[in-house]
């Protein structure tokens, strides 16, 4: 992956890692709905590139990042919350 002289690699170089499944801390992710049947939530089409849901959901604010279709970890917040007037959903994407 490099010269003989200088005899070590330069950080600059690429090499071979991890590519994916990373640790991502996102911060202020707001609740709106909890849903315990996730029919209730899902268009009639069903959400486009997922389809219909069948289980429990949680609606929150903003984008989550991560892998379509896995897991993700929520947990209490770190920082005191900062919203003071109820939420107001009008629209819901995937």
């Amino acid at each position: 992956i490099g010269p003989w002289k200088p005899s070590y690699v330069m950080y600059t170089v690429p090499r071979a890692g991890q590519m994916g499944f990373h640790r991502r801390t996102e911060f202020n992710k707001r609740i709106l709905k909890i849903e315990s049947d996730g029919t209730k939530l899902t268009p009639k089409s069903g959400f486009h590139k997922f389809g219909i849901l069948r289980s429990s959901a949680i609606v929150l604010e903003g984008s989550v990042p991560g892998t379509p279709k896995r897991p993700i970890v929520l947990r209490i917040a770190a920082r005191p919350p900062t919203h003071q007037e109820p939420p107001r959903i009008t629209l819901i994407q995937v």
